[in-house]
């Protein structure tokens, strides 16, 4: 259960960096790590039979 929750975590950081960053290219980069990221605790949390994450806010 401790991994979902980091994965989840990254992918908040991940997201908030992207907010702040101008770069378009490296927005775009960053966004996509976070989704693999909610994908990966999305994946997890089937495996552990519970409610599939929230979406980014």
């Amino acid at each position: 259960m401790k991994l979902l929750t980091e994965y989840l975590e990254r992918a908040v950081q991940l997201e908030q960096l992207a907010a702040s960053e101008l770069d378009g290219a490296f927005k775009s980069q960053l966004l996509e790590q976070a989704a693999s990221y909610r994908r990966i605790a999305a994946k997890r949390a089937r495996e552990y039979g519970l409610p599939p994450p929230s979406p980014p806010g």
